[in-house]
């Protein structure tokens, strides 16, 4: 209990180290800030009336989707974070302290949370903003923003894995964006999943993607009654098999982050 502790107690100083960080660079804050704002009003006004939803307006389809997408995007703080920290030779002077080895990839993976929130939070006024309404209840609607931040969170560990491959902040943004990409686009997000053809359906109605999205959409009450039920399982039940993707990505990455981090120490 002792190491677990003093593990915890690591990870926070270094959380806490990467929050002061946010402060000393508000550029990044103000771009990340700006982002969110500019995916809204893109698909919005520019997309938005030219693809139909049956029965709801596609600004209330489209915000969950947005969500996701953006929680995805800021998930590759972590790989980025990492990266600039070995080039500058930070993670060297981490090597050398008394700490637990996993607490520099716990701490950074629950600081980039923070991220997520603010982009969470301006998104959300600017979707109101433009029509976007709550419809479920309070407690739904908080159950839908913490399933995706914990989403987030999961994939923060995965880019926390690509960046210790290739320490290098160019790299690990064109290998994320590779990855991210295709996941939110070939998903329901942005267009419904039935609308998809055959073999890119397939992919859609099981990328875990597709199943935050759907979650999102019903604990926020953006899916209006009489639409036909998902034919694919992980639609059909889309918290659950979000759940399941969390804990299986944290479950297989997480070790092999800190395998690798503490190989790369060993060099």
């Amino acid at each position: 209990m002792s190491g677990i502790l003093t593990a915890l107690s690591d990870a926070r100083v270094i959380a806490r180290r990467n929050v002061i960080k946010i402060t000393r660079v508000p550029e990044v804050l103000v771009f990340v800030l700006l982002s969110p704002i500019m995916f809204v009003l893109l698909f919005a006004y520019v997309f938005g009336n030219s693809i139909d939803v049956p029965g709801t307006s596609y600004r209330e389809f489209l915000i969950a989707g947005i969500f996701a997408q953006t929680v995805m995007f800021g998930a590759t703080f972590t790989g980025t974070g990492i990266a600039e920290d070995m080039q500058k030779g930070i993670i060297n002077r981490f090597r050398s302290l008394p700490m637990a080895r996993s607490a520099v990839l716990a701490g950074r993976t629950v600081s980039d949370v923070i991220y997520n929130v603010l982009s969470i939070a301006i998104m959300a006024v600017t979707g109101l903003l433009v029509g976007w309404r709550i419809r479920g209840s309070v407690l739904d609607a908080v159950l839908g923003f913490a399933l995706l931040l914990l989403f987030a969170y999961a994939i923060s560990w995965i880019m926390a894995l690509i960046a210790l491959l290739v320490p290098s902040v160019e790299v690990i943004n064109n290998a994320s964006f590779m990855v991210i990409f295709p996941m939110t686009f070939v998903a329901n997000t942005f267009v419904p999943a039935e609308n998809l053809p055959g073999p890119l359906q397939a992919f859609a109605e099981w990328n875990p993607v597709s199943a935050v999205t759907q979650a999102a959409r019903e604990l926020f009450g953006n899916i209006p009654e009489g639409t036909p039920e998902p034919t694919a399982w992980p639609l059909q039940n889309p918290v659950l098999y979000t759940l399941i993707w969390v804990v299986v990505i944290v479950a297989v990455f997480a070790p092999l982050a800190v395998a690798r981090y503490q190989r790369t120490a060993a060099r």
